[in-house]
């Protein structure tokens, strides 16, 4: 429990460099006017692992979502913010009871997301990420991992289990910490959209780092450990 680190699957290192779409410059998936690389997923794609998935999408539920979302995307495209665009896919699916599973450092925005929810019909509840009011040494967290964010942990699964009980069709996430939003997605019950991206250096835009990866934010590229030196503060209650 607390600060294990994590291991690859079966803690095996791969000796040769592995090719993905993150290393194409081509997207003939998405233009099919090019080549396929050697390497690309859909190249290698069997017909049947296509039927597979295609398959899949024969679910009432995945095809409303998967059509609606197209939908949503042409019809705004460019137009719309992410707020319009969640109550135009909600209102598509005709989901009303819209679940928030906010951060407590972000719940300013989440009042404003709900009064809005509101003006358009829907009906909000809301979670936030210290709801149960528990310590973080209960489930095995540091002392020394307190003193900086305090002593009250995040509780994401409470957050979906909550939301469960009160019979949200829609959960969306704002601003949960890298990790929480993980057990969130994990145990919500309901399909998952996200809000906000919690970025607390860059004003909850982390593909700002991305833009200024090869200027302001080149350490990101260096090998190694990128940032400042992590783990806990002694001094930051002063």
């Amino acid at each position: 429990m607390g600060n294990q680190t994590a291991k690859t699957p079966k803690d095996k290192k791969r000796t040769e460099k592995e090719f993905s779409c993150t290393d194409c410059a081509v997207l003939n998936c998405e233009s099919r006017d090019s080549f396929w690389p050697d390497f690309c997923l859909t190249k290698e794609l069997t017909k049947e692992e296509l039927d597979e998935v295609l398959a899949l999408y024969d679910d009432p539920e995945n095809n409303r979502i998967a059509c609606f979302a197209a939908e949503v995307e042409s019809d705004f495209y460019c137009r719309y913010t992410r707020v319009e665009e969640i109550m135009a896919f909600a209102k598509r699916m005709g989901y009303r009871r819209i679940g928030i599973a906010t951060c407590a450092g972000l719940i300013r925005e989440s009042r404003i997301f709900a009064q809005i929810l509101r003006k358009h019909g829907f009906e909000p509840f809301g979670a936030v990420c210290k709801i149960g009011s528990v310590e973080k040494t209960r489930i095995g967290i540091k002392p020394e991992y307190t003193k900086k964010t305090g002593p009250i942990m995040c509780n994401p699964i409470l957050q979906a289990k909550r939301l469960e009980k009160a019979e949200t069709e829609l959960n969306v996430v704002v601003g949960l910490c890298v990790g929480h939003d993980t057990l969130f997605y994990k145990y919500s019950k309901v399909p998952v959209t996200t809000l906000i991206t919690k970025d607390r250096v860059l004003g909850h835009n982390p593909a700002a780092a991305l833009y200024q990866a090869d200027s302001y934010y080149r350490r990101l590229r260096q090998e190694g450990e990128p940032m400042a030196p992590s783990g806990p503060d002694e001094d930051a209650d002063q």
